[in-house]
């Protein structure tokens, strides 16, 4: 008895520091990036904004049955959940459980309804209080189980074990952490080669159908491989320990290949399941690798400054050497045809586009 006494009081001192500004603060850099995420998929494509003649109050007032439909309420529901979870997490290091919950409602219901408001100036875009009510279900939920993590000790105590003990500490590693959730993000994307950034378009109208071949692209493999080395460079300046560099590598391209697995699985037709594993990426994977171990020769000064070099060279073969690069030129190989696919490539190109960017501002702070 004595012995579980003991075994409560550590755990319980060990989930109090998890509820304080320190902890949160890769919490809150999470949830402005998902913000960001809302926001892109809820505007996009950003054009043609003319005013409709349209009156927001009247379109809180309209039956609900008019606006509804299954698949968008599941869509919408499941969206802000995560966002809901975020900010909950965030805002219970300065607050109690209640007010964090109301506070986390009162702010997904604002972000939905000030999102539901701009739609309604985009023609291609259609403004319903049926997403306003399925987006604050979602927040409700997400805020509640972030409540709920209190009676997880179990769970936040492994956490903080796993994480103090792999990756560094400090504001700089929460946002590298943070960046390295962004980057998993985008390359979950199915109608993406494996660490590439050009969307597959291959067309066929019949299952098992033998697509044509085509010449090798040596640009696309570069950039695979500039791609993996950025990655390394990112997970080197966050580990503890270096020589982890290539078994956290595996680890995080591993968890990458399964969900972008199951994700081909879910959304591409039968004949596309596997077109993201191609030789343009297994080739830069292979070189990548071959350079990441003369990466962790160097010295951490000198791999940082390599590493902006990298980064700087990605960024400029991605918009200056491959062609423009649609989302839409994926659509192709998915059997769903709604349009949140196209956001959701949008999304994945606006990453990758950025992602040079947010490495290099990560790697002048760690200078």
């Amino acid at each position: 008895m004595h012995i579980a006494e003991q075994n409560k009081l550590f755990e319980t001192n060990m989930i109090e520091p998890l509820h304080t500004p320190t902890r949160a603060r890769l919490r809150i850099w999470l949830a402005i990036g998902y913000a960001m995420f809302i926001i892109y998929a809820s505007l996009s494509p950003f054009f043609g904004w003319r005013e409709q003649g349209m009156d927001f109050f009247e379109l809180l007032q309209v039956p609900l049955r008019l606006t509804y439909t299954g698949f968008d309420a599941a869509i919408n529901f499941l969206s802000y959940l995560p966002f809901g979870l975020l900010v909950g997490l965030a805002l219970r290091a300065w607050f109690g459980a209640l007010a964090s919950v109301i506070m986390s409602l009162l702010l997904g219901m604002w972000l939905s309804a000030s999102m539901e408001y701009l739609q309604m100036y985009l023609p291609t875009r259609i403004s319903s209080n049926m997403d306003m009510l399925s987006n604050s279900a979602g927040m409700l939920i997400g805020a509640l189980l972030s409540v709920a993590l209190i009676f997880w000790p179990w769970l936040l105590t492994r956490l903080t074990y796993w994480r103090s003990g792999l990756f560094k500490h400090g504001k700089e590693m929460d946002f590298g952490l943070a960046l390295l959730m962004l980057w998993m993000f985008g390359q979950i994307n199915p109608s993406l080669p494996m660490l590439g950034n050009v969307f597959i378009s291959e067309v066929a109208s019949q299952p098992f159908v033998t697509l044509p071949s085509e010449p090798f692209n040596t640009w696309e493999s570069v950039a695979v491989t500039l791609n993996l080395l950025m990655l390394g460079t990112l997970l080197l300046t966050l580990l503890r320990v270096s020589r982890n560099l290539l078994t956290a590598l595996l680890v995080v391209l591993s968890m990458v290949a399964l969900v972008k697995f199951i994700t081909a699985a879910l959304l591409l037709r039968s004949w596309a399941l596997l077109l993201w594993i191609n030789s343009e990426a297994v080739f830069g994977m292979l070189l990548g690798m071959l350079m990441l171990l003369v990466l962790l020769s160097l010295s951490r000064a000198a791999a940082v400054y390599t590493g902006a070099v990298i980064a700087l060279s990605y960024f400029c073969i991605v918009n200056f050497v491959f062609d423009d690069n649609a989302p839409a030129a994926a659509m192709s190989v998915y059997h769903w045809h709604y349009g949140h696919l196209l956001n959701y490539n949008g999304l994945a190109e606006t990453i990758f586009l950025i992602y040079p960017l947010l490495l290099l501002f990560h790697l002048w702070r760690m200078r």
